[in-house]
């Protein structure tokens, strides 16, 4: 992600970088200044890097639509940084640690329309929805735009560290020769595995494969909710799904207690699963894009059976 602010600035000769909350773009300073959420990732961590600014991301169960969202970046446009002072807008099509929330393709189309308008670099982080794992290569593809850059890495080599930047042309070549690079870049054995990867994925199918076993399991997750209240929401794209546990209220109130209460019952039930969202009170499902369709719904039995066992018997 450091790489592909780097190139923005570099073409534009600008310096802001607009990002959103509850957005996840690294640990690094500015991987992690460019984050929209303050725990864990940047308690005590500070001071951050100047010159970025974080607006909403669209919400639809929060009652943040495509269109407040987009209101709300014009008008951090119009109060905050000017637009030519802009570099570059990241963005997750679906954020990751953030909750699972999907962009919807026509917030995605308003910002490339705003950033051509503009001559913004639109930066797509598929680092976590890449590969696979939203149904398509990328996350992008489902709104039918062409994003400027694209960062990608986690399934790009099947577990073993390998990620880049890809980008158009003339917009990549902007740094000096040597402006970029690294220690471990180019290695050999991790390229060999991406190409592996990518064998795979024609050879077995897997961007049906993530269609399939998505379709499979968000009918399970969206029976749980039938039955259980305090799952508010069933969210996500393709093999790429979460829910969200709230309180037993009107107000819809995040009860991150309750998700680490039914992710300690899972886990002792067979099934691993962690936790994310602003309020870490979203429970995430990211598997392998080879499990079974057994496997899938073992998942949903297991949780079914942890949420019985919180719910039911108050369990600590």
């Amino acid at each position: 992600v450091e790489n592909a602010v780097k190139i923005a600035r570099a073409h534009t000769n600008r310096s802001a970088v607009i990002a959103f909350r509850g957005g996840f773009h690294g640990r690094t300073l500015l991987g992690t200044t460019l984050t929209g959420m303050s725990q864990p990732y940047k308690q005590n961590f500070g001071p951050f890097a100047p010159e970025v600014f974080h607006t909403p991301y669209p919400n639809a169960y929060r009652g943040v639509s495509s269109v407040d969202a987009i209101t709300a970046l014009n008008e951090l446009l119009a109060t905050q940084v000017a637009p030519d002072r802009v570099a570059a807008i990241l963005i997750e099509p679906v954020q990751g640690d953030g909750g699972f929330l999907t962009a919807p393709p026509e917030f995605l189309q308003a910002l490339r329309a705003l950033a051509d308008k503009h001559g913004i670099v639109l930066i797509l982080d598929e680092i976590q929805t890449g590969f696979g794992r939203t149904g398509t290569w990328f996350g992008y593809q489902h709104a039918g735009i062409q994003p400027d850059l694209v960062t990608v890495a986690k399934s790009l080599a099947g577990g073993l560290p390998l990620s880049g930047v890809v980008g158009k042309a003339h917009i990549m070549d902007a740094p000096l020769p040597g402006g970029l690079g690294g220690t471990y870049g180019g290695n050999a054995l991790a390229c060999a595995a991406g190409l592996a990867v990518i064998d795979a994925f024609e050879e077995e199918h897997l961007l049906a494969r993530s269609q399939l076993l998505g379709e499979r399991l968000r009918r399970g997750l969206i029976g749980l909710q039938a039955r259980y209240p305090r799952i508010g929401d069933v969210r996500g794209t393709g093999f790429m799904l979460a829910i969200e546990l709230i309180k037993d209220d009107a107000a819809r109130t995040p009860d991150a207690d309750l998700n680490s209460r039914v992710i300690d019952e899972a886990r002792a039930g067979g099934l691993l699963v962690i936790k994310c969202g602003v309020y870490r009170n979203v429970l995430r499902f990211l598997a392998p894009l080879v499990t079974t369709e057994a496997q899938v719904d073992e998942a949903v039995q297991i949780l079914d059976a942890a949420l019985a066992r919180v719910l039911n018997s108050n369990v600590k």
